[in-house]
């Protein structure tokens, strides 16, 4: 969440066939997790969200943002698999980072995760936080749920500044929205077209990838092969990624160039 008119709204909880759901006081879905299995990213989306792997290889001092916590299934999934990455959490209201640390098993801050209690908005302006990070994750939803919570070309500009370069940002957005065309226009204008579609998943969200830094010119076949790793090493669904990107792209089929 990221409006401070938003800071307070009630989060509610319900379990279904081993599944946790995280609510904002509606029975619309914020977050979900497999109680068997709590460092699973159990969401299609949400497993799109860590596509930033496929382009930056992780190492000793890399940073990434994650601008909204909702369950915690990316941090704990970046805690879990990425142990040379530092997590920094930004999410303005506090009832979300008391339940996903109870709720939804994330861990507590340590010297590789940091949470701030923060207007995401606020964030991206700092001046503390230009060229900071090398990866920025956005999932900024509120209670009504119909579209991102931070929309504007102030912010996504402010996104790109807080990245390094090469850096690579991944947004959540709800296709079936008036929202969705305004926000990738804004992105693209901020990130100078170069961003990429996920497929929409079955739920209606659409996962955009943008690029800071050099130009990439590189086979799918690369690609792919950087997937497979990233499926053995972390059980994350990569399998159908690359066929998604490269068929929901213009211009993208035989090779990436963006």
């Amino acid at each position: 969440m990221s409006d401070s008119s938003l800071a307070m709204e009630p989060v509610t909880f319900s379990e279904s066939a081993g599944i946790r759901y995280l609510h904002f006081g509606s029975e619309l879905i914020q977050g979900a997790m497999r109680i068997r299995d709590p460092d699973e990213i159990y969401l299609e989306y949400n497993q799109q969200m860590m596509a930033w792997l496929l382009f930056l290889e992780t190492q000793p001092g890399m940073r990434v943002a994650q601008l909204g916590l909702g369950t915690g299934a990316l941090t704990k999934f970046t805690h879990r698999y990425c142990p040379a990455v530092k997590t920094t959490v930004v999410e303005l209201n506090p009832a979300v980072i008391v339940s996903a640390r109870s709720m939804f098993f994330t861990p507590d801050d340590d010297r590789r995760l940091e949470t701030i209690q923060t207007d995401a908005k606020d964030f991206v302006r700092g001046a503390e936080h230009q060229a900071y990070f090398d990866a920025i994750q956005v999932d900024l939803y509120d209670a009504i749920c119909d579209g991102p919570a931070a929309s504007s070309l102030d912010f996504y500009q402010g996104c790109y500044k807080t990245l390094k370069s090469p850096g690579v940002m991944t947004v959540n957005l709800f296709s079936r929205h008036k929202s969705f065309n305004l926000n990738l226009k804004h992105i693209c204008e901020a990130f100078d077209n170069r961003v990429l579609l996920f497929p929409e998943s079955h739920d209606c969200n659409v996962v955009a990838i943008a690029f800071k830094g050099p130009q990439l010119d590189i086979e799918w076949k690369a690609v792919s092969k950087r997937a497979k790793l990233i499926l053995e090493q972390t059980g994350l669904p990569t399998n159908n990624w690359i066929v998604g990107l490269s068929r929901e792209n213009a211009r993208q089929e035989n090779k990436l160039f963006i």
